[in-house]
């Protein structure tokens, strides 16, 4: 790990804060894949797969890991072999591949369990705190993907249904217009099935608003 050239600054601190974070959560991640029979990359790609009716590539799967597309393509084998994933030749295409959840990686993903260090380090968060932490991820993940630093999530601020702030009197101030019903803070989403990204210009206004509510 690269020394920072000022270890004083807030931006250092919070960088170390962030990477103690990450080494509970890679911990936890290594303790559900393995009550699971997996390994924390398969976990990880059949979580991403889940509510994914189309499937992803191979490349889109690497690319929102952060992993080399052999790695991916390792992994996805293994969990072929095992039954948790299926993988579909494109109609149109012959040689794209989708990779897809099988019934019993949907069974497998119904048995896991979000607890761990993390998960209790969160619950001892207040409400207030919870909330503030989560706002401020959303702020962060999206800041990564205008800078084209990880693909598009599919969040609540990227979606088109979503309208901030539109009942601003409320406990619950946001609409999604997917569901046609309000609601708050605490239920942004970070990864929804229902998510339709909005366009560049759309995107934007809509993020202008968060912001500003």
């Amino acid at each position: 790990m690269e020394t920072p050239k000022n270890a004083h600054s807030v931006n250092s601190r919070i960088r170390e804060g962030l990477s103690r974070v990450a080494a509970a959560l890679r911990a936890d991640e290594w303790e559900r894949a393995k009550i699971l029979g997996l390994n924390p990359t398969q976990l990880a790609i059949l979580v991403l797969l889940e509510g994914r009716v189309d499937g992803l590539g191979v490349k889109e799967i690497a690319a929102h890991l952060g992993v080399s597309q052999p790695t991916a393509t390792d992994s996805i084998n293994a969990l072929e072999k095992k039954g948790h994933v299926e993988k579909r030749t494109g109609l149109t295409d012959g040689r794209s591949v989708s990779v897809r959840l099988s019934t019993k990686g949907v069974t497998l993903l119904s048995q896991d369990t979000e607890s761990g260090m993390i998960g209790s380090a969160i619950g001892a968060l207040g409400d207030a705190a919870q909330e503030t932490l989560l706002v401020t991820l959303v702020t962060m993940i999206r800041e990564l993907q205008e800078e084209n630093s990880i693909p598009v999530q599919r969040m609540c601020v990227t979606c088109r249904y979503f309208d901030p702030f539109a009942h601003p009197e409320s406990d619950k101030p946001h609409h999604c217009h997917f569901v046609d019903a309000p609601f708050g803070q605490r239920e942004l989403r970070v990864d929804c099935r229902e998510h339709e990204q909005a366009d560049p210009t759309s995107r934007a206004a809509t993020w202008d608003a968060f912001q500003a509510g």
